[in-house]
């Protein structure tokens, strides 16, 4: 028999910590948006501007521990209103960023915008996880994720709109503007989620619950003795999960540097405008979430970590080929870039939470710590880019041939 996708008793629960996912998606993806814009405004390289993703993942480095420990000591909703606090602030201070027009301004604004992000995802996806069966996390998790997908294409759609668009001043008015509304939805959001009563989760983590734990005792055999005490394993000597901590690095890493210099592949390479540049960068993120609603699908008939090698070596040929800078082609390649790193986040983190048990909760926090890596690409990336944004592509061919390694072997959980 089939494990149950979730039960009616975390229905509600679930419903709303998937529109978590939405949310943090939108913020993420904006802030590629700004990369561009503070080029224009504010007048920085594109190497400066990658610092806008290393003021945004250098905050998961940051909070992911204290995330961690403060959802260990407080409980799983607490830890998504800490989140929503966080991120509310941070928006709301891009208000005397904008007024003090300070690049760094808008970075340290930033930096407290992702803390709350990195809460939000430290806490969200154990939440997720729990929310139902172990066997069944994998298509949870990747299910929360497509939402993700949606919020990541209103965030460069909204961007395009009322940022870079041609009929909007290039000044940092309309930037003030869109956070200031983000920030009163996510404080809305804050308060109605303490009104919602969270029913008592026993982590679907835990190896006594898991379908795959065996027994002490062979009730097959007459003469059947107990199995010889063996000392549990601590969290970093689980391979899986340290070589998950790994994976996800590489993997935001790419994710961060891909997306940080779309728009620059846009104008530069195909012609296009600040603004039709960010439609097509929506339109990668439709692609990643219908990536991620068809791996959720296929799912139920390939296993979790193939389908995460099989989607790295699509991406490692879609980089070679944007590399090239062929036109339409190359472009159409980058698209399909999101398509293929679609299941690559949530999985990676599943499949490096599987079997932790008490664990759970503090392996989290170092996946999130993970994300870090987004940080470290973008101004590597920029610095290539600054001659040709083309060929900065092939740096992420790395990051995909340390994922497919980790879904073809490192990923087996002993």
């Amino acid at each position: 028999m089939k494990a149950a996708f979730t039960e009616k008793k975390y229905m509600v629960t679930l419903i709303f910590v998937i529109s978590l996912f939405l949310i943090w998606g939108v913020a993420m993806t904006m802030g590629d948006v700004l990369n561009k814009h503070f080029q224009n405004v504010l007048h920085v390289s594109k190497s400066q501007s990658g610092l806008v993703q290393f003021s945004v993942f250098g905050a998961y480095a940051v909070m992911g521990i204290p995330a961690g420990l403060f959802m260990k000591r407080f409980g799983y909703q607490r830890g998504v209103l800490l989140g929503l606090i966080l991120f509310a602030t941070g928006a709301f201070l891009f208000v005397p960023a904008a007024n003090a027009e300070s690049f760094t301004f808008f970075r340290f604004s930033l930096f407290i915008l992702a803390c709350g992000m990195a809460t939000l995802e430290t806490v969200a996806h154990p939440f997720v996880a729990a929310l139902g069966p172990q066997a069944t996390s994998d298509q949870r998790l990747n299910f929360a994720q497509a939402f993700n997908g949606v919020g990541t294409i209103i965030g460069p759609t909204v961007g395009g709109l009322f940022i870079l668009s041609s009929s909007v001043v290039a000044d940092l008015e309309s930037v003030k503007q869109v956070y200031i509304i983000i920030g009163s939805i996510v404080l809305a959001v804050a308060v109605t989620f303490s009104l919602v009563k969270v029913p008592s989760i026993s982590t679907a983590f835990d190896p006594h619950n898991a379908e795959d734990h065996l027994p002490a005792f062979d009730f097959q055999k007459e003469d059947a003795k107990p199995a010889p005490a063996v000392a549990p394993k601590r969290l970093f000597q689980h391979k899986h999960f340290v070589w998950a901590i790994v994976a996800q690095f590489f993997n935001v890493a790419a994710q961060g540097g891909t997306w940080a210099f779309f728009i620059n592949y846009g104008h530069e390479k195909m012609g296009l405008s600040d603004e039709n540049a960010s439609y097509y960068f929506s339109i990668s993120m439709v692609l990643m979430m219908i990536g991620r609603f068809a791996g959720t699908f296929l799912m139920r008939f390939v296993k979790p970590n193939i389908l995460l090698a099989i989607f790295a070596a699509g991406n490692i040929i879609m980089c070679i080929v944007v590399a090239q800078g062929a036109g339409w082609i190359s472009f159409i390649a980058l698209l399909m870039i999101n398509f293929f790193f679609s299941i690559m986040f949530p999985t990676i983190f599943s499949l490096g939470l599987k079997n932790l048990g008490q664990h759970t909760q503090q392996a989290s926090s170092f996946i999130v710590m993970g994300v870090v890596g987004g940080a470290v690409f973008p101004p590597l990336m920029g610095l290539i880019a600054n001659r040709d944004v083309a060929s900065a592509y092939y740096l992420p061919i790395v990051c995909y041939a340390v994922i497919f390694l980790y879904g073809l072997k490192l990923y087996k959980s002993r």
